[in-house]
């Protein structure tokens, strides 16, 4: 193509990103952003100030109808979108908010994943097609109290008793779990850790929801208890002992982030970018001046490079070829540089900048939480540079 010929540049996609998807991408991705600007934006900053998610069964429900639940899955009413699909959505959730996002993700990627994947076919036939339809919401539970980075000493512990299983212990920071109507609970027994599907209407449960947080507002976080919760021989998820269930978990969740934390970074980045063209100091906008103009430009350099990153990532996924340590690379790359971005955006804005009138403070603090759950920086860091060396360092 000649130069005459290019397409005239935009700057909300300054590399021509769009060029990579498949109609069927722009599609889905276009459904969940009319959805997240209907549904999601004319309420967030009441909602985010009020520190609560009203009408969450609501929400599923439409999410569920707009195939946006457990959509990377296969069967089970269940969408079967790519892995780029599923990642695009996420970015759209996440630009609207990080707790909107959070919804899909532990729906999809934690609780529908665990029993898609390691359950057996009773188990799914129960619970996959209610939770993908949005009927039933669903949440993971492995993060405890006083075990967050290390799993391994969780001390949540499942006991047998005849037939049955006794179920006993905490677990924290565990997202939908006050409305959820199926719990997937990770616990020690005699064998290893193990996964139980533990509806949350079983004695001895209960979810207290969690207050007071300056970050996920618009979220439903909770603590599980489970005080003696007897559950049946066939609550156990049979095709999985060990770590390695909740971590492959994990690893799906933290994908979706990779492409989240570009939604939030997109949003804070395009609002600096409106407000500097019409913002007026000195005689003139201030993205006139080369100081904000350098801001635009670094900040439009880093979201883009992290959306591009998601996408490769993406396309190895479906390829079958995505591997851990790859995931790790992106959470941490694409986290970080999505606080910078917002940080930088909220300098651009000024005081306007800590106004709920804008995305800018709202995505900030939520980032915040993004960066430390389902992997810390420090952890992320670590796994590179356990692949990079052969050297463990966890220990």
């Amino acid at each position: 193509m000649s130069a005459s010929a290019a397409p005239p540049f935009d700057p909300r996609d300054p590399l021509g990103l769009d060029d990579l998807l498949e109609a069927e991408d722009l599609a889905i991705r276009d459904t969940v952003r009319t959805w997240a600007a209907d549904r999601v934006l004319p309420h967030i900053a009441d909602w985010y100030e009020r520190g609560e998610l009203p009408g969450v069964h609501e929400l599923a429900r439409e999410l569920g109808a707009i195939g946006a639940l457990g959509m990377s899955l296969t069967g089970y009413g269940c969408a079967g979108a790519s892995a780029v699909q599923y990642g695009l959505a996420c970015l759209e959730l996440e630009a609207a908010d990080s707790g909107i996002r959070s919804l899909v993700s532990v729906q999809g990627s934690l609780a529908m994943y665990a029993i898609w994947k390691f359950g057996s076919e009773e188990q799914k036939q129960q619970w996959l097609p209610r939770m993908a339809a949005g009927e039933a919401i669903g949440c993971f539970g492995l993060t405890e109290p006083d075990h967050g980075s290390d799993p391994a000493g969780m001390r949540t512990y499942a006991k047998k008793d005849g037939t049955d299983w006794v179920l006993t212990g905490r677990k924290m920071w565990i997202t939908n779990g006050s409305v959820a109507k199926v719990a997937v609970v990770w616990a020690q027994t005699d064998d290893g850790v193990r996964g139980f599907v533990v509806p949350t209407e079983s004695p001895g449960f209960s979810a207290p929801e969690i207050k007071h947080k300056w970050s996920l507002r618009a979220s439903i976080t909770s603590e599980l208890v489970m005080d003696e919760v007897r559950l049946p021989a066939d609550a156990v998820l049979p095709e999985v002992t060990g770590l390695r269930g909740p971590l492959s978990c994990l690893s799906h969740a933290r994908y979706g982030i990779v492409w989240g934390a570009m939604g939030a970074a997109r949003a804070c980045f395009e609002s600096a970018l409106d407000y500097a063209k019409s913002r007026e100091q000195f005689g003139k906008p201030i993205g006139g001046f080369q100081l904000t103009q350098a801001k635009l430009a670094d900040m439009a350099v880093e979201l883009h490079k992290g959306i591009l990153l998601a996408h490769h990532l993406g396309r190895r996924m479906d390829a079958g070829r995505l591997r851990p340590e790859q995931v790790s690379f992106g959470k941490l790359n694409n986290v970080r540089e999505a606080i910078e971005i917002c940080r930088t955006s909220r300098t651009i804005l000024g005081a306007n900048g800590i106004s709920l009138e804008y995305p800018v403070m709202r995505h900030a603090t939520n980032l915040e939480s993004v960066l430390t759950y389902e992997g810390t920086v420090e952890m992320h860091q670590l796994v590179l540079g356990k692949a990079l060396t052969g050297l463990d360092a966890f220990r």
